[in-house]
């Protein structure tokens, strides 16, 4: 693996592996009601940052996108994990049949996939993960804090991602 920090907040991936470990360097920093809202085009590996934080947070069950399904929780671990998946709906007035208003916030971590579309519908406090393509297999991970607790969480990433590489 080759999990890169290539500058405060952002980092090189160069495989789905490294994409998963930085989300299980993530895992440790979170606590109820955080939130971050993952982008990025189709295939550039959020839900593969979404498997290493619901592992990090030790739930050991396997996660999918929940495309169909709009949802998935991982409650297993640490804190309970909502997986939302908001790529199929094209209003704000469909994200109340999501549930995502019952758990946003309050229990849990809640990683929302495509959710800067209706990121001004849902919070004013997120961290953002954007991931880019860069290759055929690398990504470039970078950390978008919005609000106290974002950057917070954001810094604590950082470390951790920084202590993980001088370990290496």
């Amino acid at each position: 693996m080759a999990l890169e920090r290539e500058s405060a907040l952002a980092y090189a991936s160069a495989s789905q592996e490294d994409t998963e470990r930085l989300g299980e360097l993530v895992a440790p920093a979170l606590v109820d009601g955080d939130i971050l809202v993952l982008t990025g085009g189709l295939g550039v590996g959020k839900t593969h940052f979404t498997k290493g934080v619901a592992r990090g947070l030790g739930d050991g069950l396997p996660v999918t996108s929940p495309t169909f399904a709009l949802m998935a929780v991982h409650d297993g671990g640490r804190i309970p994990l909502f997986h939302f998946d908001l790529y199929r709906l094209e209003h704000a007035y469909e994200l109340e049949d999501t549930g995502i208003f019952d758990v946003l916030g309050y229990e849990g971590a809640c990683l929302l996939e495509w959710g800067e579309q209706f990121q001004d519908e849902l919070t004013d406090e997120f961290l953002g993960v954007v991931i880019e393509r860069t290759g055929e297999t690398t990504r470039r991970v970078r950390l978008e804090p919005h609000g106290k607790r974002a950057v917070e969480l954001a810094r604590a990433i950082d470390d951790a991602v920084s202590h993980y590489i001088e370990d290496k």
